[in-house]
């Protein structure tokens, strides 16, 4: 006798691909912020039920941080592709701000820096998470600056960071790119001068 009846069996789609959940992880929490997305929001964009969720991933703050792998790898700024020792340290700083401003505003629906946007979070984890790429990133920079200007690398790197936070804030605002750009270049116009001196 053939049972025509749906199975009953709950858990893991047989198509579902870990990487691929981390991918629209990483999206969600991109375009909303880790605080605003929940479990059950997740667990529904995945097409996995919790405890598949859990087994998966350990927990929603696992999750996040393996977005946050994923973001430095694919969609972050590419500081080392971009500050080659052997250019003017001005001329790699206005590199990597163009290239921000460039990213943060490519996708509208995930506007700004993952990374940026998350050291403020109001979850303790997830928030040190986040730091630890934003500390790395900042400390990349003022070594990029220490090399050739010790004297000015904590100042030209608060700057820096401050102009890469701004451009970060006013992409997820909707600023354009061309005015975001404009923002980057007199960023970098900035520290420009202030190296000459």
């Amino acid at each position: 006798m053939n049972d025509t009846k749906k199975s009953g069996r709950r858990g893991r789609p047989r198509g579902f691909n870990p990487d691929e959940g981390v991918a629209l992880a990483q999206r969600l929490f991109h375009a909303r912020g880790y605080d605003a997305v929940g479990v059950a929001e997740l667990t529904s964009a995945l097409g996995i039920n919790p405890p598949s969720f859990y087994a998966a991933f350990g927990s929603k703050a696992d999750l996040f941080s393996l977005a946050l792998d994923r973001y430095a790898i694919h969609s972050a700024v590419p500081l080392d592709d971009l500050l080659s020792p052997e250019q003017p340290v001005a001329a790699g700083l206005a590199r990597v701000l163009e290239e921000a401003a460039r990213r943060y505003a490519a996708d509208p629906a995930t506007a700004g820096c993952l990374v940026l946007e998350s050291v403020g979070c109001h979850d303790e984890t997830a928030r040190a998470a986040a730091q630890v790429f934003h500390r790395a990133a900042l400390e990349r920079l003022r070594a990029f600056i220490a090399n050739r200007h010790p004297d000015k690398a904590e100042q030209v790197t608060d700057f820096i960071g401050a102009v890469m936070a701004g451009l970060s804030a006013r992409a997820r605002d909707g600023l354009e790119l061309d005015r975001l750009l404009a923002a980057a270049r007199l960023g970098a116009a900035a520290i420009a001068e202030e190296l000459s001196t």
